[in-house]
């Protein structure tokens, strides 16, 4: 059942996704970190160890190996740092996955019946995408802002029994620790750069790469945190140039040796 579960998210997903790639639209997802709090819902997915928030092969926390990666592409959310500290976006916070990596805080408000008094507010990084629902008309279709928390986040501001509540959220800066970190994939003709752990804004809206033989060379967007370019770049050390949505902007030079193989990951060595 829960395998089913996984196809169909997936499945709602790459429908939103061909959706939206024809009409680029930018919804609320590109809004910059603000102090300013918006009205949300918020309800969970998985288990209190994070299954369904990764597709995981094991009861045993502590031996989970992840087999899918999600709608931002990322891995083992465990082993890069993010753990539970996560959620899905509706449609209007997505961006088209242009919104992965972002940190938002959260508190459950306007409900003493469902909110924990006193609890305070949880902060999460965008790693995942919350699907359409089929007929549309769910918590995460577009225009509702809404948020598919890990249940050990969602449970840390209302009981699990409350299934969906009322929130009051914003964009914050990321606080990472260590370097940002580049995970080179793909093929001779054609390199996929996997960047998580970025600080600051979180999420990225430009990337551009160069070998040690080459100028500069604009990468696109392919999906979630991922970002490519065709030219080849095999036998060359690699530096990276990546800009955040609020528009900073840092260079990595030398971070890959002319060594690198691909699936490899590579400690940029800084942070936003």
């Amino acid at each position: 059942m829960t395998t089913l579960r996984l196809s169909l998210s997936f499945l709602m997903f790459m429908v939103y996704m061909t959706v939206a790639m024809g009409k680029r639209q930018r919804h609320f997802g590109n809004q910059k970190i603000d102090t300013n709090w918006y009205d949300g819902r918020a309800t969970f997915y998985g288990d209190m160890h994070g299954g369904e928030t990764m597709h995981l092969d094991s009861r045993d926390y502590k031996s989970y190996v992840v087999v899918a990666e999600g709608a931002c592409g990322y891995g083992d959310l465990f082993k890069q740092g993010y753990g539970l500290e996560t959620t899905a976006l509706s449609a209007a916070l997505f961006n088209d996955g242009l919104a992965c990596g972002a940190c938002f805080e959260i508190k459950c408000v306007n409900d003493p019946q469902k909110c924990y008094p006193n609890a305070g507010s949880i902060i999460v990084t965008a790693t995942n995408f919350c699907p359409h629902s089929i007929p549309p008309g769910g918590w995460c279709d577009f225009p509702q802002k809404h948020f598919d928390l890990s249940k050990p986040m969602f449970t840390k501001m209302a009981p699990y029994k409350a299934g969906v509540v009322n929130v009051k959220f914003r964009r914050i800066s990321c606080s990472k620790k260590g370097g940002v970190q580049f995970q080179i994939k793909g093929n001779p003709y054609w390199t996929l750069v996997l960047m998580y752990n970025v600080g600051g804004a979180g999420d990225i809206k430009d990337a551009k790469i160069k070998g040690s033989s080459t100028g500069w060379i604009q990468m696109s967007h392919n999906w979630g945190v991922n970002w490519q370019t065709g030219v080849k770049l095999a036998g060359q050390s690699l530096s990276f140039q990546v800009t955040t949505s609020d528009g900073k902007m840092l260079r990595f030079d030398n971070v890959a040796p002319a060594n690198w193989q691909f699936d490899q990951t590579f400690d940029g060595q800084k942070n936003f």
